[in-house]
């Protein structure tokens, strides 16, 4: 792990890198950085964001992080299908003390991963004690609702769009699912059940964004806040950030998705028994028409 960096800290570059960082003044800008596919998540980019947001939270200058996404889109969510998928791979586990999932077989193996790489590392984010903010823009899908959803705060463009379309799957669907509690039921069984986008106006007015921008002004927007948000106490934003966090789960949000989750791998199960794979057949150009609609 690097040491901790204080004042400025100058950007990761690399154009190989999943995951860009810099620190701007009190303010840690982590970036995904898959634009060619639409910052897709492979596990190379989930264990990037860990390592960034471990940084942020080591660093003792760092009051606020942003979360972003290069290019055109936020992110399109799971990668079901680059070129760079490495859901076979063997990766070092850090959410949780599942075993290896890249030797096992059937439920095992995709129980196994998807409680490391999709579940518990979105509750580890969630925990992170300093505020996180989501700067979206473009589309923000399926996976991509989970790392906005383990944000404290959203920003959204104008042009951001945010849908669910795994029902199409036959899952109920992903596996952080947070929906009930981002926004009303009613609008979450909608959201579901139709698979249909929702615009970022509409998000704002179902309480699951925060404020939205105009695409140009996004990143700009976006700092400021974090910007006034540093300028509390750390131990203060920490305190808060957890006293919320326990009311929702006081509602019943861990709980919740420990339900879910079952619910979700039954389904995986069922689709590897009647269809073509545990995604029902579905594949990236599917999913892509699927979510356009």
């Amino acid at each position: 792990m690097p040491a901790a960096q204080s004042a400025e800290t100058g950007p990761d570059t690399s154009p190989d890198s999943p995951v860009l960082y810099e620190v701007r003044g009190r303010v840690a800008h982590v970036t995904m950085n898959r634009p060619k596919y639409r910052n897709a998540q492979n596990s190379a980019m989930t264990y990037a964001l860990d390592s960034a947001f471990y940084r942020a939270a080591e660093d003792e200058d760092v009051k606020v992080i942003v979360l972003a996404g290069a290019g055109e889109h936020f992110s399109a969510g799971h990668d079901i299908g680059t070129p760079e998928r490495d859901a076979h791979l063997p990766f070092e586990r850090r959410a949780g003390l599942w075993w290896d999932h890249s030797d096992k077989r059937g439920a095992e193996s995709r129980f196994a991963r998807e409680s490391e790489v999709y579940l518990g590392m979105c509750r580890r984010w969630r925990e992170l004690p300093k505020p996180v903010i989501a700067s979206v823009q473009g589309a923000c899908v399926a996976g991509g609702l989970m790392l906005a959803w383990v944000c404290d705060l959203i920003v959204a463009s104008e042009d951001a769009f945010f849908a669910d379309p795994v029902v199409r799957m036959g899952i109920p669907g992903v596996e952080y699912f947070a929906h009930p509690w981002a926004m009303p039921p009613r609008i979450a069984k909608e959201f579901l059940f139709t698979g249909e986008r929702m615009s970022a106006r509409r998000a704002y007015e179902v309480g699951m964004v925060n404020r939205v921008a105009p695409r140009e002004e996004l990143a700009a927007a976006t700092h400021d806040l974090a910007d006034r948000v540093s300028e509390m106490p750390r131990l203060g934003l920490a305190l808060t950030k957890r006293a919320v966090n326990q009311a929702e789960d006081l509602q019943g949000l861990h709980a919740g998705m420990d339900s879910v989750f079952g619910l979700h791998h039954l389904a995986h199960a069922h689709n590897a028994e009647t269809a073509a794979d545990s995604l029902g057949g579905m594949d990236v150009r599917a999913m892509k028409e699927a979510g356009s609609r």
